[in-house]
């Protein structure tokens, strides 16, 4: 079987509209891998920055799989989501982006958006705060009826991963 380590953090985020930010990740693979040791989701803390535009969280990722093909490659989601002074959560954002394929460190930006809804939602979420959310979380990273909705764009999530790779040369693929 092969192996793949992930090792890394979630650095932060930023462009999103306010500060008090934290994120609610997972990692979704196919049928053929194995968690051997690590976490499959997980959640910040709450930054918020006063001086700065970005939030910084810099959340530990340390997950090992074990694979026996490269279908379902996993992939990182998130969610974004603001706190206001009552301590009110709102979605600011979903995400998704594909661990890379090759060994080594490397920073990555994951765009996120969200669902804007119809007229009225947006004038209610203007006053009231909260705004539509996906029924089926699943939608973030599957594609299959995910043109069918309205988003707007939101900010980023800014990643380093560091990857390894083990055994996947005694399978005829090349790293």
């Amino acid at each position: 079987m092969g192996e793949v380590h992930v090792i890394g953090q979630i650095v932060g985020a930023s462009g999103f509209p306010d500060h008090s930010l934290f994120c609610k990740w997972g990692i979704h693979t196919g049928g053929a891998w194995k968690v051997l040791s690590g976490l499959r989701e997980g959640q910040t803390q709450v930054d918020n920055p006063q001086n700065h535009e970005a939030a910084f969280w810099s959340h530990p990722i340390d997950i090992h799989f074990a694979t026996k093909g490269l279908q379902g490659w996993p992939k990182i989601h998130f969610q974004v989501w603001h706190q206001d002074q009552y301590g009110r959560n709102e979605l600011y954002g979903y995400g998704f982006c594909h661990l890379p394929t090759s060994p080594g460190i490397h920073e990555m930006e994951c765009s996120t958006w969200r669902p804007t809804g119809t007229f009225f939602q947006q004038v209610s979420q203007f006053f009231l705060g909260g705004g539509p959310q996906l029924k089926n979380p699943d939608l973030i990273y599957s594609g299959a009826d995910r043109y069918k909705l309205h988003t707007i764009a939101m900010g980023k999530v800014h990643l380093r991963l560091g990857l390894i790779l083990r055994n996947f040369d005694r399978f005829g693929i090349e790293c």
